[in-house]
């Protein structure tokens, strides 16, 4: 008979009462920070829920943050966290609208949210981490980078009066030092990991068989990449030629790095060898040709063609000389020729055999009829297929509906080739489906490797193995969770599919040995303790000053997605985000910054975008600034001097001064730095441009008075709460002006100019759209009703 938790915030006969989960729960309660490594399905869910019970139920009106990677794995989390507690549970998506998200923030003990928006709606000051009690990350391999996960754990130690952290994960990966990092960005103190094989969890454990199924390339697939192996050969004997490789056994890897080295090489040169250009040209054809080497073997030639369409729409010099190559060109003729005779590659016919078979074995009918089955439990075969590739789910998905069995398609929400991605809403309703038994067969690209709940999957069939052990983990966990599962994996004798297959097992191998290594995890739990305490040692001794203290600094809504702003909030400034007409940054009436990464600068020289901006930033702003951030200017296709050029033309045409910074966090300090010098003073409200116009006629008369020199908004109020009317300030002699509170002589000569003086064109504008020309001092202008001041080093038009 079942045991269930009692507890006052566990709904009663809920939560069956596992020993291993309740030990689990008391040690992250007891020990703090932890990470629990466990196989899918054994209810780590089920001890963040113990654990949140005990903390809400000890740390009184506290919240719990349930944190999930991605939105239908929050979602799922919500309805878990409903289904057991009696408490108010809600969700946060970038779905939910952004005062819905505030109100159930505040109306909820439970939010189940993806990091990216709740670190958004932190930044921007929606609500504060100071009374959460526990904040659980699902996934945490994720915790790496710049990830939202770091971000928030570190939000969270200095924010919450009372923090504790929970991360969960089934792989965190074979790289001890990723693990390290995951334990420092996440202030993990204690590594509980559980497998299988442990005493107290193989009760409820459901053994997963795994089948290795191999299959042998055809002959004809074998000519097609016999052309395509001398394509690749002749350009890596060329590579090595010119001495950018030492031998033509080199794999992707290899060639990546390759083209780092030339790349870099180009930047250092003042004039780039053409040579240096042709290698960059050939080394990509050589990924081109590497990866169609990879579809070849490993999916066949559906996926191979839609490949080639891809490349044959590219304009770059080295598609179109693969294009053009004799032996690549063969290969592309054989493959459409094998695709007309339908001729595909052994793995199509292998897993459409194995799943006729599976659906065979129970006695179903579902090949010949159209008859649904209803019931989720009913002993009904479920199958998943795992591929890579969008194309070769189509493949498998047409090939399964011709012999008359029902699949289904789930792959992620972007677009590619016409085809739209999935909504979310799509995706569900997919699964509900594929889950009620209106489809035999869920065939998935990776999207559904994380966080879908797809119970009672009876076999999982990846179409080829991949080389990481994480994602290796998390298709196999997709079976097994109700009774046993079985896997089948494809593999391709002599082919990419072996070496990934080994490189898969051998790191999962080593993230074993290394999660219970003793060494390991001493070394892994006090570097986390001791940032903790750092943490801890800054919170006390370095109390947050008041936000009205702080330097202001305005970003663009566009620039949410950088991690400036992240960066910003961390050095104590005063972040306020919101739509700007121009630049991304403003810390002053005066001051306007434009951050432009390495890639964003050259991109913008390449699609004429950027003296578009410099335009626009110089006729706005009296000193307007670009930062430029990243080491890696030159390392494109683009010839340095054009960039050099572009810098030049910036500074001197523009007189916009380029600021350098070296990543996200350097671009903030200096931003931070640029706050300062501009705010040192008495701190006056900076007029902030937006391209929305004023709705009510108070705001359309603030919204003119604030465009008049060094008015902000409240001297605009002020003016027009003293005069009564936008008319009678424009007609206001200097010394009305100066009656008004805050209005000095500067500013109502200013004023006055403004509204004096006539419409002029300066001359830059003019030489831009050739209305004049100078030479060897002389002036010559083309247009009669034009005379240039000298004085003012101006055109006025004449009337």
């Amino acid at each position: 008979m079942a045991h269930y938790i009692d507890h006052p915030l566990i709904k009663s006969d809920s939560i069956e009462a596992r020993l291993y989960q309740q030990v689990l729960a008391a040690d992250v309660l007891k020990k703090g920070n932890t990470m629990i490594v466990a196989p899918t399905a054994l209810g780590k869910t089920i001890v963040a829920t113990l654990v949140a019970a005990d903390r809400l139920d000890k740390v009184k009106n506290s919240k719990i943050l349930v944190l999930a990677p991605s939105k239908p794995l929050a979602i799922q989390h919500e309805s878990t966290f409903k289904e057991f507690l009696t408490v108010p549970c809600s969700s946060i998506t970038g779905a939910v609208k952004t005062d819905e998200r505030v109100k159930r923030w505040e109306e909820s003990q439970i939010i189940c949210a993806t990091p990216q928006t709740v670190e958004s709606d932190l930044l921007k000051g929606r609500y504060s981490l100071k009374d959460v009690s526990l904040v659980v990350f699902d996934e945490c391999h994720h915790g790496v980078g710049s990830y939202s996960y770091v971000y928030l754990a570190s939000r969270y130690v200095k924010e919450s009066k009372f923090n504790l952290i929970l991360g969960l994960t089934a792989s965190p990966g074979s790289d001890k030092e990723k693990i390290k990092e995951v334990c420092d960005n996440l202030y993990v103190q204690n590594i509980v990991v559980k497998t299988e094989e442990d005493y107290d969890v193989r009760p409820y454990f459901n053994p997963v068989a795994i089948d290795w199924v191999r299959v042998k390339m055809s002959s004809e697939l074998e000519k097609i990449k016999k052309h395509v192996d001398k394509a690749l050969k002749v350009r890596l004997k060329g590579l090595k030629n010119m001495g950018i490789i030492r031998t033509v056994s080199v794999n992707k890897t290899d060639i990546l790095r390759a083209r780092g080295r030339v790349q870099s090489a180009i930047a250092r040169t003042v004039n780039p060898k053409k040579e240096c250009f042709q290698a960059i040209s050939i080394l990509s054809a050589v990924i081109n040709i590497q990866h169609s080497q990879e579809l070849i073997e490993t999916q066949g030639v559906v996926t191979f063609n839609k490949y080639v369409s891809r490349l044959r729409k590219k304009k770059t010099k080295a598609a179109k000389s693969l294009i053009q190559d004799p032996n690549f060109g063969k290969a592309i003729y054989l493959a459409r020729e094998a695709e007309k005779h339908g001729l595909e590659h052994p793995k199509l016919k292998k897993v459409t055999d194995i799943v006729k078979k599976e659906l065979g074995q129970n006695g179903q009918t579902k090949l010949q009829s159209e008859r649904y089955v209803k019931d989720a439990d009913q002993k009904s075969s479920k199958i998943m297929v795992f591929t890579q590739y969008r194309d070769s789910l189509e493949m498998i998905h047409q090939k399964l509906e011709k012999e008359g069995i029902k699949s289904a398609k789930f792959f992620g929400q972007a677009s590619r080739d016409g085809e739209k991605g999935l909504t979310q809403k799509e995706q569900k309703e997919i699964i509900k489906a594929f889950k009620i038994g209106e489809y035999d067969v869920l065939l998935s690209t990776s999207v559904a490797e994380e966080g879908i709940d797809i119970p009672a999957v009876d076999l999982v069939i990846l179409y080829e193995p991949v080389p990481s052990e994480v994602r290796m983990i998390q298709r196999r966990g997709r079976t097994g969770r109700k009774r046993s599962g079985r896997v089948k994996v494809l593999i391709t004798n002599g082919t990419r599919d072996e070496g990934y297959y080994w490189a898969s097992i051998n790191k999962e191998r080593r993230m074993k040995r290394q999660l219970i290594d003793p060494e390991v995890l001493e070394e892994l739990n006090s570097n986390a303790i001791e940032r903790m305490e750092n943490e801890k040692r800054v919170k006390v001794l370095d109390p947050a000053p008041k936000k009205e203290e702080l330097p202001v600094v305005f970003a663009d809504t566009r620039e949410g997605n950088s991690k400036v702003i992240r960066h910003l909030s961390e050095m104590e400034i005063d972040v306020k985000v919101q739509a700007m007409a121009v630049g991304d940054y403003q810390v002053s009436d005066e001051v306007v910054i434009e951050r432009k990464t390495a890639k964003d600068f050259v991109d913008s020289i390449v699609d004429k975008r950027l003296f578009k901006q410099a335009r626009s930033l110089m006729e706005e702003f009296k000193r307007p600034l670009i930062i430029l951030e990243g080491d890696d200017l030159y390392n494109g296709m683009i010839n340095p001097n054009a960039i050099r050029g572009s810098i030049a033309s910036i500074a001197l045409d523009f007189g916009i001064s380029i600021i350098p910074t070296r990543n996200a966090q350097d671009t903030a300090a200096m931003i931070k730095r640029i706050a300062i010098r501009e705010q040192s003073g008495e701190k006056t409200p900076i007029q902030i441009r937006t391209d929305k116009k004023p709705v009510n006629l108070w705001e359309q008369q603030l919204f003119i008075i604030e465009s008049l020199p060094n008015i902000g908004p409240v001297n605009a109020k002020n003016l027009l709460e003293h005069f009564g009317t936008v008319a009678n300030i424009i007609n206001a002699s200097e010394s009305q002006l100066q009656e008004v509170e805050g209005i000095g002589k500067k500013t109502a000569t200013n004023i006055r100019k403004v509204v004096d003086s006539k419409y002029l064109y300066f001359q830059n504008e003019i030489k831009e759209k050739n209305y004049c020309r100078k030479t060897e001092g002389n002036l010559t202008i083309n247009l009669p009703n034009l005379h240039y001041v000298p004085e003012y080093n101006i055109f006025q038009l004449q009337m």
